[in-house]
C-alpha cells in the first residue's frame, strides 16, 4: 500500500493534469466555433461548384474531347493517396481513423496489383503511414507553420498534386480526411480528385434549358478543373480543422472527467490510509498507558 506522502503527491499530480486538460478543452471549444463556421460556409460553395462542373462535363459528352483532369489517363494502375491529418495529437481517434481508412484502401489496391504512392499532409498522418507503408511515401506537406488556414494553403497542395499528375507519376488521386458532423462525430472520408469526380447527371436536370458557353465547354473545364482540385482539397482541410477541434474538445472533456474520478478514488484511499495510521497510533498510546 502506498504511503501517505506518495498518495498526496499523486493527488497533486492528477489535479495539475486536470487543470491542463480543462484548459485544452476550453481552447478547443473556442477554436471549434470558428472552424465549424468555416467548414459549414464552404459546403454550399463546394456543392454549387460541383454542380456547375457537372453541367459542363455533361455538355462535353464525349470523353475523348474532355480535358485530361476529367477524362484521366485512360489507365488505373498507379494511385496517389493524399492523407490529410493534424499536426498535433491529443484529439482522440481523429488522426488514427483517417490513417486507418487510408491503410485499408492502400492494402486493397496492393492486393489488386496496383501501384500505390502516398503523399501526407500533417505530421501525425506521416508518422502513422510510415509504420506500415513507409516505402510507398513520395512526399510530405508540412502545415506546422500555418497559423490560420487559407485557400492559398490548399492551392499549394493542389499544385504539388497537379505537378505530379502532369509528370505522369500517377493515374488516380484520392484525398483522405475527416468530415465534420458534430462534436462527438467525425466521419473518415475518401474523395477522388483526379480524374475529377463530378455528377454528370446535373447537366440533365433542366431538359428545357439551353446554355451557350463562351469560350466553349472544353476551355472552361480546362480552366476550372485545377481550381476544382484546389477547392476539394480546401474543403477537406476545413472539414479536418473542425473535426480536429471537435475531437480534441471531446477527448479533453473525457480526460478531465477521468482525472476527477481518479482524484476522488485517490482521496478516499488517502483518507482511509490516514485513518488507519491514526488508529494505529492511538492503539500504541493506549497500550503503552495500560502497560504502565
Amino acid at each position: 500500500m502506498p504511503n501517505l506522502k506518495d498518495l498526496k503527491n499523486r493527488i497533486a499530480s492528477v489535479k495539475s493534469t486536470r487543470k491542463i486538460t480543462k484548459a485544452m478543452q476550453m481552447v478547443a471549444a473556442a477554436k471549434l466555433r470558428r472552424a465549424q463556421d468555416a467548414a459549414e460556409q464552404a459546403r454550399p460553395y463546394t456543392e454549387r461548384f460541383n454542380a456547375v462542373m457537372g453541367k459542363l462535363a455533361a455538355s462535353v459528352g464525349d470523353a475523348a474531347n474532355a480535358p485530361r483532369l476529367l477524362a484521366g489517363t485512360g489507365e488505373d494502375k498507379v494511385h496517389l493517396l493524399v492523407v490529410m491529418t493534424a499536426e498535433r495529437g491529443l484529439c482522440g481517434g481523429f488522426n488514427a481513423n483517417i490513417a486507418k481508412l487510408a491503410k485499408t484502401h492502400a492494402a486493397e489496391l496492393l492486393a489488386k496489383g496496383k501501384t500505390v504512392k502516398i503523399l501526407t499532409v500533417g505530421k501525425k498522418g506521416r508518422d502513422a503511414m510510415k509504420r506500415d507503408f513507409g516505402q510507398y511515401s513520395v512526399g510530405h506537406v508540412d502545415m506546422s507553420e500555418v497559423k490560420r488556414l487559407g485557400y492559398a494553403d490548399a492551392q499549394g497542395i493542389a499544385a504539388e498534386v497537379l505537378k505530379r499528375f502532369d509528370g505522369g507519376e500517377f493515374d488516380v488521386a484520392k484525398i483522405f480526411f475527416s468530415r465534420f458532423e458534430n462534436v462527438v462525430s467525425q466521419i473518415p472520408s475518401m474523395q477522388q480528385v483526379i480524374p475529377f469526380d463530378v455528377d454528370t447527371t446535373a447537366g440533365k436536370v433542366d431538359t428545357d434549358s439551353f446554355y451557350d458557353y463562351e469560350p466553349d465547354e472544353q476551355a472552361i473545364l480546362a480552366d476550372l478543373l485545377p481550381r476544382g482540385v484546389a477547392t476539394a482539397i480546401f474543403a477537406a482541410l476545413l472539414e479536418n480543422g473542425a473535426s480536429e477541434q471537435g475531437a480534441r474538445m471531446s477527448a479533453m472533456d473525457n480526460a478531465t472527467r477521468n482525472a476527477g474520478d481518479m482524484i476522488d478514488r485517490l482521496t478516499i484511499e488517502y483518507n482511509r490510509s490516514r485513518q488507519a495510521v491514526i488508529t494505529n497510533e492511538l492503539i500504541e498510546i493506549i497500550s503503552g498507558a495500560e502497560a504502565l
